[in-house]
């Protein structure tokens, strides 16, 4: 079963201007990326798909695969599906979507996304998920929340505490097995097939709300299923991220 990486690559940015492109490192930020995307096992190969000639020279430059997207994309899975439409793909699987800022992306999570659509010929989607260790990171808006059933089916994503206690939360929800709560990772595997309807799906109410494009899938009555990893890697949103990513690449190890 053929699987290939997709990175969409966005060249505006509103909290870090043109940050694919940012290479104190020595190597541009999507080249960092492309290369830990490059560790997985199971996929044929990696495309960035980009929005703006200056990725697309930075791509070509460090010898990656790139191709050039319509400037008005709305989002990175229509980014993805442009170039998944293309003939050339017509003997392709799966197709997983790495995010474009999220240079330390383990291998073995892209693999296991592939996996679960290999073991599991009914589902068309899957993602990622880790355990939430602190009511800080519980709390917070930007971490997306996931919650599942026992087959590991997504039941709801949202930007708000999922389950809520209703004796409130205690701190050994963080300690004791097994965990309650579980971060989304965004990193996402799909079927080529689905990929290509998935764009053509009305917005619903749900993902307007909540801003989650998964839970369009979810609306519509499509699955997805969940593996769990355990840590997520941070990806650079702002210019203290790339501070530190930048620090700990010259110590010899990513955060």
């Amino acid at each position: 079963m053929k699987s290939v990486v997709i990175i969409p690559a966005r060249y505006a940015s509103t909290r870090l201007p043109r940050k694919l492109l940012l290479n104190k490192t020595g190597k541009p930020l999507i080249q960092h990326t492309y290369e830990s995307a490059s560790k997985a096992t199971l996929p044929a190969s990696i495309i960035i798909a980009c929005d703006h000639e200056a990725i697309f020279s930075a791509v070509q430059q460090f010898g990656g695969s790139v191709r050039m997207t319509h400037p008005d994309a709305s989002s990175g899975t229509d980014r993805i599906a442009e170039v998944a439409s293309g003939h050339d793909f017509d003997d392709v699987d799966i197709i997983v979507n790495v995010q474009g800022d999220e240079p330390d992306i383990a291998g073995y999570a892209i693999d296991l996304a592939i996996q679960m659509l290999i073991d599991n010929p009914g589902a068309v989607m899957s993602t990622l998920a880790t355990p939430i260790k602190n009511r800080q990171q519980l709390e917070d808006p930007a971490c997306v929340k996931v919650v599942f059933d026992s087959q590991y089916r997504a039941l709801y994503f949202s930007r708000s505490v999922i389950p809520h206690p209703r004796g409130g939360i205690l701190e050994t929800h963080f300690s004791q097995p097994p965990p309650l709560f579980y971060q989304h990772i965004g990193l996402y595997a799909y079927r080529r097939d689905f990929l290509l309807q998935l764009t053509r799906l009305p917005l619903s109410e749900m993902e307007r709300t909540e801003s989650l494009e998964q839970l369009r899938v979810l609306h519509h009555g499509f699955s997805i299923l969940v593996g769990i990893v355990a840590e997520a890697k941070r990806g650079i949103d702002t210019p203290e991220d790339y501070h530190q990513f930048y620090q700990s690449a010259t110590l010899g190890h990513h955060f």
